[in-house]
């Protein structure tokens, strides 16, 4: 039976959901983490390529920036032959190096670049404007009657012999301070210097259009790829919260909803309905079988609780809640009270189980004689009672006949048992079982046994006589 149960139900089992449910989470959260740390990942490449950008923009800038300024600090001394721009000068090109310390900082990540070779031949350029601008240095110190060696020797700084040991030619030698001086201002300022600084800054835009470029490429795939890694969380998610809906949907369809209807059944004394889950479904129907059960065997306990164990019909108690309704509930109804004549002879002469079968076949034909309406009852040994409802007096005459024709029946057997008769006196009543009316049927009983048996009297005859 617990087999043909488990294969009748179908169903989604909760502990197999649950799994279900657990796993496609876990791949879900396992798949939002792949695309978050990918989001990350694409994020820090764009924030690098744009440091990287910025980095780049910002030493070559510097490099044009220390080349003017190399170039302003020429021009100045030359003008004014003061030892301030000297000194701003040497200390860039031999202490502070900021050109050359741009271009180490793009080496390292640039340095197979196209681009990057523009960069370096700027510095070159910028180096080749150096031996000038020195050289402008040179005519300026000789003009104002001093040796650039002497002045540089009154710097705070080292300066290398290859410097300190530079002399004039000996053509410009033989120039004069004017002269000189307007040499020194050609060089740094004329035609073939200025074409040498356009050299420069060109370099330097190509470097920086090409990394721009590059780098715009840069920023826009790492752009893309992180839109794609957020649209991809953003699916994830959406696919998260619809799992979750669809949990608490299930969780109420196959849970909830389930417990709440067996909850009412449960309080109004019905069967569960086969509804939810695997489980309930299991539960339902485990709970129906011992509700019909529990019904069956209450049905029989109450079946042999008002039933006469040997005849089939009701029994002395059941006959008495009958009497205490039909006091409650008033209507026009008759009382017999039915005696099996000269029982006790049956008993000693044929034996108990004889006497038992006589009492069975009583039972029988009053079942039989009167309606299923009519309540005949064993209430003693042999002795029976009906109760007729809804009749009046008037049919007294049709009750009589039938008790006629059960003694017809008993006093001519047909089968192996003796003969037999019946005693019976009964009585009206228009306003149900009255108190008097069990006295006013014994009455008429008596009357019947007093006068030879096997006879049928109503206590509303005896009165008329």
């Amino acid at each position: 039976m617990e087999e043909n149960r488990n294969k009748s139900i179908k169903g989604i089992k909760i502990r197999s959901l649950n799994l279900a449910m657990i796993f496609v989470a876990c791949i879900l959260y396992l798949l939002l983490i792949y695309a978050t740390f990918y989001a990350s990942h694409y994020f820090s490449n764009l924030v690098s390529a744009t440091e990287q950008f910025v980095t780049c923009e910002h030493n070559a800038d510097l490099v044009q920036e220390y080349s003017d300024y190399l170039t302003e600090q020429a021009r100045l001394y030359a003008l004014t032959g003061k030892s301030e721009y000297l000194e701003a000068y040497f200390r860039e090109i031999l202490i502070d190096q900021n050109r050359e310390a741009a271009i180490d900082a793009l080496r390292s990540h640039h340095a197979d670049d196209e681009a990057f070779i523009h960069l370096q031949e700027a510095l070159d350029k910028s180096n080749e404007l150096v031996g000038r601008e020195i050289y402008s240095m040179m005519l300026v110190s000789e003009a104002s009657g001093h040796h650039l060696k002497d002045l540089l020797s009154e710097l705070p700084i080292d300066i290398p012999e290859e410097i300190q040991n530079m002399e004039l030619s000996s053509a410009d030698l033989l120039l004069n301070s004017e002269e000189m001086t307007d040499k020194a201002h050609d060089i740094v300022f004329g035609a073939s210097y200025q074409e040498v600084k356009l050299n420069i800054e060109t370099n330097v835009s190509y470097f920086l259009t090409h990394i721009l470029d590059t780098h715009k490429k840069l920023q826009t795939d790492s752009t893309l790829d992180l839109k794609k890694a957020l649209t991809r969380q953003q699916v994830l998610i959406s696919i998260l919260f619809v799992e979750n809906v669809l949990t608490f949907i299930m969780i109420i369809q196959l849970i909830v909803k389930p417990l709440q209807i067996y909850v009412n059944n449960i309080k109004d004394e019905k069967k569960l309905e086969i509804i939810g889950s695997y489980e309930f479904k299991y539960l339902a129907l485990t709970y129906n079988s011992i509700y019909e059960l529990n019904t069956a065997n209450e049905a029989t306990l109450r079946y042999q609780a008002e039933h006469d164990p040997l005849t089939g019909i009701i029994n002395r108690g059941a006959f008495d809640k009958l009497k205490q309704f039909f006091q409650l509930n008033p209507k026009p109804l008759a009382f017999l009270i039915i005696d099996v004549d000269k029982f006790k002879l049956i008993n000693d002469g044929y034996g108990h189980e004889v006497g038992d079968m006589v009492l069975k076949k009583v039972a029988r034909l009053l079942e039989e004689s009167f309606r299923a309406t009519d309540y005949p009852a064993r209430i003693g040994g042999d002795e029976f009672a009906i109760i007729i409802a809804d009749v009046s007096p008037d049919l007294a005459p049709m009750i009589q006949s039938k008790i006629v024709a059960m003694n017809e029946t008993l006093m001519n057997p047909s089968d192996s048992l003796p003969k037999v008769s019946l005693s019976v006196g009964g009585a009206f009543s228009e306003l149900g079982f009255t108190d008097d009316l069990y006295q006013r049927a014994d009455t008429a009983l008596y009357h019947v046994k007093e006068h030879g048996r096997c006879g049928c009297r109503f206590y509303e005859e005896l009165e008329e006589q």
